[in-house]
């Protein structure tokens, strides 16, 4: 009986109990405002009692009033398998192989709903079940390292990532894939970017902004692109795939050092900052913008740098921050911290006193901008002298998670920080740059004349 209407309650349960309707039965539901036809869902445990949910044939869920309610009637009843079966992958001696490696996030995860939120359950050969268009690309192996989300991606993570790609290279593949949640895949294409270097292939990060059980969901073409990308690309960089406009158009390729993501629920929400993105994927071509990549090789050769210190910090500086802040990270043990400054580099007076016995102590300070866009310059102001003159050190056009992840990966080979001075201002893979374009700081600010004019004309 509870399952019948699992995680129904109240006046949502008497509803269905009255028109002895049951969870997972295609049912036609006639209410005020119209009527509607799908498959009943359960409940989340947290939910209210005043709607039933429902899955129309296109795919989308909706909530229901029960207020709204006039009637009810099971037309079938088809419980939902959101398991899909692995397959074993067909392979070719014509095609490149293409190791995929699983970490969890929305790419390989369905929604659970008994909770209501979308968890890690796909495994990677699961995906190809889902996407038989990855047979034509190439011959993939998989490989699952976790199963978490990203947030849950830690130093840890990085270090056994950066090691079994290390692996694979050496091993022979032709491309490398990674399979990750958005939330945090620019602090692991940074980590990557600093643990792996010199590959002969491409490393490709991937995921979707938008489950699979979603009609709108983008895990097959983001994943279609990025295998072509580790298979044919000649663009042997950690690489994060993912959509360039919302819409299904192509993907950009985004340096690792260089990517943010900036929409919480856009497809399209990474974007390159302070540079230009390294290439377009369309239909099965991978389109370089610049000519200033590394290219792929034949030889087996790479080397990895598994190193990182966790005691690190990123601080957002804000107006009144009190410098208890920055010496309870000193007395917690912290050997580096990185601040996110405002204009050129800037923090108030209140805590210079924290910062000076911070360095006192041989913490490693860094100041970056909260701006992402442009350089820390510390040297214009007064406010930025004299923190460079308590040794805080700008980090250039570094953006904050980056410099981050390398302060951390940079602390955790030496403790001398002269030798981490040189790590962190010597660019590794493109995370400083002598200049930032200037056609490539756009906002495309909605209303404005030039931009109404330039949606209207080029892009209907």
């Amino acid at each position: 009986m509870l399952e019948m209407f699992k995680g129904y309650k109240g006046a949502a349960l008497e509803t269905l109990q009255k028109y002895k309707a049951r969870v997972w039965g295609e049912t036609v539901i006639d209410t005020t405002r119209g009527t509607f036809t799908g498959i009943i869902l359960p409940r989340s445990e947290n939910d209210d009692d005043r709607h039933i949910v429902l899955k129309l044939e296109t795919g989308y869920n909706i909530g229901i009033t029960v207020g709204t309610i006039t009637g009810m009637r099971e037309i079938g009843y088809r419980k939902a398998n959101y398991k899909i079966p692995e397959k074993e992958f067909p392979t070719s001696p014509e095609k490149p192989n293409v190791r995929l490696f699983g970490t969890g996030g929305t790419i390989a995860s369905r929604l659970d709903y008994r909770t209501g939120a979308v968890i890690p359950a796909f495994s990677p050969g699961e995906l190809y079940g889902a996407v038989p268009e990855l047979a034509d690309i190439c011959n993939l192996t998989t490989e699952k390292l976790f199963g978490v989300f990203s947030e849950n991606m830690g130093p840890k993570e990085y270090k056994t990532l950066a090691k079994a790609i290390g692996e694979a290279i050496r091993g022979g593949i032709d491309g490398i894939v990674v399979g990750h949640g958005t939330d945090t895949m620019h602090h692991t294409a940074a980590a990557l970017s600093f643990m792996v270097q010199n590959s002969p292939v491409p490393i490709v990060l991937v995921g979707s902004q938008r489950s699979s059980d979603r009609p709108s969901s983008d895990a097959a073409l983001n994943l279609i692109h990025a295998t072509t990308t580790a298979a044919h690309s000649d663009i042997a960089e950690v690489l994060v795939c993912m959509f360039g406009p919302t819409s299904d158009e192509y993907a950009l390729l985004h340096r690792g050092t260089r990517v943010r993501k900036m929409h919480s629920s856009y497809r399209s929400t990474f974007r390159t900052i302070g540079d230009f993105p390294v290439a377009t994927v369309q239909k099965g071509v991978v389109t370089p913008l610049r000519n200033d990549y590394r290219k792929r090789r034949i030889d087996r050769e790479v080397t990895v740098l598994p190193y990182f210190e966790e005691k690190v910090s990123l601080l957002y500086y804000y107006p009144n921050m009190m410098p208890d802040i920055i010496d309870s990270l000193v007395d917690k043990g912290y050997r580096g911290i990185i601040i996110a400054g405002t204009g050129l580099g800037h923090v108030n007076k209140a805590v210079y006193p924290a910062i000076e016995r911070a360095r006192r102590k041989g913490v490693a300070v860094y100041m970056t901008v909260q701006t992402l866009w442009g350089y820390a310059h510390m040297f214009v102001y007064d406010t930025g002298r004299d923190l460079m003159n308590l040794g805080v050190i700008p980090a250039e056009n570094m953006l904050p998670e980056v410099a981050y992840i390398k302060l951390g990966w940079a602390l955790g080979q030496t403790d001398d920080l002269d030798r981490v001075k040189e790590i962190m201002l010597t660019p590794v893979s493109g995370e400083i740059t002598r200049r930032e374009p200037y056609n490539g700081y756009l906002i495309l600010q909605g209303g404005v004349p030039e931009v109404e004019h330039f949606l209207k004309t080029f892009h209907k």
